[in-house]
């Protein structure tokens, strides 16, 4: 390994690079999320400018709005773009198990921001009679926060995908075997995040009812026996019995995923701002 490896930097070399010395895979990433920049951009403006303009006798956003929920949810995105960030530099050392450990914390920060959100767009349908079609406020909201969710989403399963790669082994004559195993891989773990999200939703609704513990459990056992049940399957698989095909060459990859996941963080701080926060002031 080079002194340049040793030191943490990226062998390019590993990534074909334009004459702008910026590897294909970071500028075709950079492209996109320049794209993207423009598409939230009109999303947002449009939502500002209409709340400028309310329909008459339409609902106040801070009567709607749960500030708490979305402070907490904002928390806990940020908190998975620092594990991001530890998960590029992890790879970049060539340390592939902790790498492994901060993907799947940011995958499970992220299934707790979908399961808030979730949860938020069934208070305002079903006890604030927002929807989609009933007001503008509704549809410039649930467009500009339902897409930035689906980007997230989109995330999650990204790094789900990243993270069951990890494990591919060396050996070519194995490749059916981890194919299968990777296929069960991924379910387990899709499971996991769904299930978790569904634990969380029930637990923020108990929260909200004023229920009590005992009473979450009974509610949701099946739903945490189940999540429990795809961990341990997950857990089961994340003992590989060689070695895996994934290094410090692949550092380029988990970049690029690091730089989308910042984005889609970055894009929800302004977002918080510009339609949660500003409704305060």
């Amino acid at each position: 390994m080079s002194s340049h490896a040793a030191a943490g930097t990226i062998d390019h070399h590993h990534d074909p690079s334009t004459s702008t010395g910026i590897p294909n895979k970071k500028l075709i990433m950079w492209t996109f999320l320049a794209s993207d920049c423009m598409f939230f951009g009109a999303l947002i403006s449009t939502h500002l400018i209409y709340r400028l303009h309310p329909a008459p006798g339409s609902p106040s956003p801070k009567q709607i709005f749960s500030l708490e929920l979305t402070s907490f949810s904002t928390f806990i995105l940020l908190m998975s773009s620092l594990m991001m960030a530890l998960a590029v530099t992890a790879i970049q050392k060539g340390n592939v198990k902790s790498m492994r450990w901060s993907l799947l914390t940011t995958i499970f920060f992220g299934a707790i921001f979908l399961g808030c959100q979730v949860y938020e767009f069934e208070e305002f349908v079903k006890l604030k009679n927002v929807t989609l079609t009933n007001s503008m406020f509704g549809t410039t909201f649930y467009t500009l926060t339902g897409t930035h969710g689906i980007h997230v989403a989109v995330g999650v399963f990204w790094l789900i995908l990243m993270y069951v790669r990890s494990f591919q082994p060396h050996e070519a004559g194995r490749t059916f075997g981890w194919l299968f195993k990777n296929f069960l891989h991924i379910t387990a773990l899709v499971g996991a995040v769904l299930l978790s999200m569904f634990a969380v939703l029930g637990a923020v609704h108990t929260l909200h009812t004023g229920g009590t513990a005992g009473a979450y459990f009974a509610s949701y056992f099946s739903m945490i026996a189940g999540f429990v049940g795809c961990v341990a399957v997950c857990i089961g698989f994340a003992q590989p019995k060689a070695l895996s095909n994934f290094g410090e060459a692949n550092a380029i990859d988990v970049e690029s995923m690091g730089l989308y996941w910042h984005f889609v963080d970055i894009v929800w701080i302004v977002i918080f701002t510009a339609v949660y926060l500003i409704e305060y002031l």
